[in-house]
């Protein structure tokens, strides 16, 4: 793309900087899982580094999402540049500790010089890197960011991958003034957290908010990787706005209505067994080595102080494990698929243990820790499947 028409943002042979190896990269590892792969826009391909004052900030985007972060620099001369992406990071992990120098050359080249290895990338013109949306200056939400981590790590997995249901593409994030909550669901299954003993500040009545799947998986590896305490939290029309330490992920908002979840969540599961967890995972996974492989299907029959799994196919063969434990209501046998109930021992931790609270076996099952922890309610819930 020829770039004499457009004038750039910043004259030629601007930005000079030297910056240490370990900050630059540490920035670069969070921005880069934002860049397009397969893009069929080259800008986009590219990071946006703008210097400035003792600051470098580098921006990366994909149309749909962008994150914002920054580091500490000696800026010479201040300007900007981008450069490619996968390269760059791909290469300053080769190169040992230390300071490396970065230079605008003409023609959209950057120089990067750190002791004896000098290298020059081909950038693309500063002014057709897109317009990233700013921060809003008022209107922010804080949000506890381990409750926030915690609550993503929860639901996620539940997801709808389904392009078609655009709605079950993301999680609805729930803020009232003392509490917070997440639920995801794919149609087949719902997992739904609830954190008591919030205090939001700003939250009249209840907000609700659609996050994209991509955003909170973004989200998801900032939070794991920040100390701060609080997050915020923001959003317009188009855009959401999550500011973690330094660091500002925007997401373009999904449309549409997440359905009426409150609907489906079971009232009379009043059949109830409590295992523990690794028990009940140990089972799943070895039972369901012998399940049909398209519907991952297990049976699971309840009895006398007993819960039995089996599964069986006409191509491996069959299995049945058996759980004691206390039981005294009317038998029960219901089908769920297996690799369902081990998303749900997984986001728990496979510690401690589970109830799983059942009404008959047309009805949907609920499964949740039987931790004690009031503050933090968790549930999932799960279409029965005909077996």
């Amino acid at each position: 793309m020829s770039s004499s028409l457009i004038p750039d943002a910043a004259p030629t042979g601007n930005l000079e900087i030297s910056v240490s190896r370990a900050e630059l990269l540490r920035e670069l590892t969070a921005a880069q899982s934002v860049v397009e792969r397969k893009t069929t826009i080259p800008i986009l391909s590219n990071f946006l580094f703008e210097a400035n004052g003792e600051t470098l900030t580098i921006t990366a985007t994909d149309l749909d999402q962008s994150l914002r972060t920054s580091c500490p620099a000696k800026v010479k001369k201040a300007g900007a540049c981008t450069i490619p992406a996968r390269k760059l990071y791909d290469y300053i992990k080769l190169l040992p500790e230390g300071e490396i120098s970065i230079k605008l050359m003409d023609n959209h080249w950057v120089q990067i010089r750190a002791g004896r290895s000098n290298t020059k990338m081909v950038g693309m013109a500063r002014a057709n890197f897109p317009q990233v949306p700013e921060i809003p200056g008022g209107g922010l939400f804080k949000i506890s960011a381990p409750a926030l981590r915690n609550m993503i790590s929860k639901t996620i997995f539940a997801i709808s991958s389904e392009e078609s249901r655009y709605t079950l593409n993301g999680a609805l994030l729930v803020l009232k003034a003392e509490s917070m909550a997440m639920v995801a669901t794919d149609g087949h299954r719902l997992a739904h957290i609830e954190k008591h003993g919030e205090t939001l500040e700003g939250v009249t009545g209840e907000k609700r908010t659609l996050i994209p799947r991509k955003a909170l998986a973004e989200l998801q590896s900032l939070l794991s990787n920040t100390d701060a305490e609080f997050i915020d939290f923001a959003d317009d029309e188009q855009t959401l706005f999550f500011k973690v330490g330094g660091r500002v992920l925007t997401s373009r908002k999904l449309t549409g209505q997440f359905p009426n979840y409150e609907a489906v969540l079971p009232r009379d599961n009043t059949k109830f067994v409590i295992v523990r967890s690794e028990d009940l995972m140990g089972c799943i996974q070895r039972v369901a080595q012998f399940a049909d492989e398209r519907s991952g299907a297990i049976k699971m029959r309840l009895e006398q102080n007993e819960l039995k799994l089996s599964a069986q196919s006409t191509d491996a063969g069959e299995s049945e494990d058996i759980i004691e434990t206390p039981y005294n209501y009317d038998p029960l046998v219901v089908g769920f698929n297996s690799s369902y109930l081990v998303d749900f021992l997984k986001a728990t931790g496979v510690t401690g243990e589970v109830r799983l609270e059942f009404k008959d076996a047309q009805s949907a099952g609920q499964m949740r820790p039987e931790d004690g922890n009031e503050d933090v309610k968790y549930r999932y819930i799960l279409m029965p499947m005909r077996i």
